[in-house]
């Protein structure tokens, strides 16, 4: 048995993880699923032989995915996440009592069944009774659905196989036809730092800035995904993503343990080649 799980982070450069057991395979009618138990990591589970969340880490990209808008806005009550299979972002979402319904849609049921079996770290809330599980394509879901939401959570995978529609410019026009006048759209923005996650940054800031009044990236540190350094981005008509107006006291009784508000403001200032490949 190979003791080691391999990830190519371009075709040249490759992260490798020693695992104690291979706990689940599966090839899903949409792509491949594993969830493997390491010395390092915990469990973490891939797609496509590409790392989605692991236990050591997953808080970090979690906790910036929904804390950040819902600082900004703490007013949202309706929340929509799109794909988000692991759970992660429903668990988070759940702190607040201050939101009365979280939709989640995610093409493929079994990452779901086998994340609340496996990964119950960030599954675990996937049974809160505000939380509502539809198994369905999201680009889909967003063209056909008559709801208005006041956020979005795009909580894809890389823009390959069934991610590729969720950074599409018709899948980001249909989530601002369905977004509240003070609604807000944050997606899982790739990284700037190795050539194909910067490509497809790039293309998708493009197209979110056509769209939306404001879009913009913020960024976090996250170990175990390609390069280390992950973008964010964030999307509205009327907020701005510096605006700090939720509760200083609510983010502290929940003891994060990467976000608070002075990384809010610290994430939104960028490196200067950043900086430069935005304004491409």
């Amino acid at each position: 048995m190979n003791n080691w799980f391999t990830e190519f982070w371009t075709n040249h450069i490759k992260f490798s993880i020693r695992i104690k057991e291979h706990l689940f395979s599966q090839q899903t009618p949409f792509q491949k699923l594993d969830f493997y138990d390491s010395y390092e990591l915990g469990r973490f589970f891939t797609l496509d032989d590409i790392m989605m969340a692991n236990e050591k880490d997953e808080f970090i990209y979690h906790e910036m995915m929904i804390h950040f808008p819902m600082t900004v806005n703490p007013k949202i009550t309706n929340v929509l996440v799109i794909g988000g299979g692991d759970g992660g972002s429903v668990r988070e979402l759940c702190r607040y009592s201050s939101i009365k319904a979280i939709t989640m849609v995610e093409i493929d049921e079994i990452v779901v069944r086998k994340a609340q079996e496996l990964l119950p770290q960030t599954a675990h809330k996937l049974s809160d009774p505000r939380v509502k599980l539809i198994f369905a394509d999201g680009c889909q879901f967003v063209r056909d659905t008559k709801e208005q939401y006041d956020l979005i959570v795009i909580d894809s995978t890389d823009p390959i196989g069934p991610g590729e529609g969720l950074f599409s410019r018709e899948f980001y026009q249909n989530c601002a036809k369905i977004l509240k006048p003070e609604g807000i759209v944050v997606n899982q923005h790739e990284s700037p730092y190795f050539e194909q996650t910067r490509i497809e940054m790039m293309r998708a800031h493009e197209k979110l800035r056509s769209i939306f009044a404001t879009a913009t990236v913020y960024q976090a540190f996250i170990p175990t995904y390609p390069s280390g350094h992950w973008l964010f981005g964030f999307a509205s008509n009327t907020q701005k993503p510096q605006s700090i107006n939720g509760s200083k006291e609510l983010i502290d009784s929940f003891n994060l343990k990467y976000y608070n508000h002075e990384i809010h403001l610290a994430s939104l200032v960028l490196p200067n080649y950043v900086k430069d490949l935005l304004k491409k």
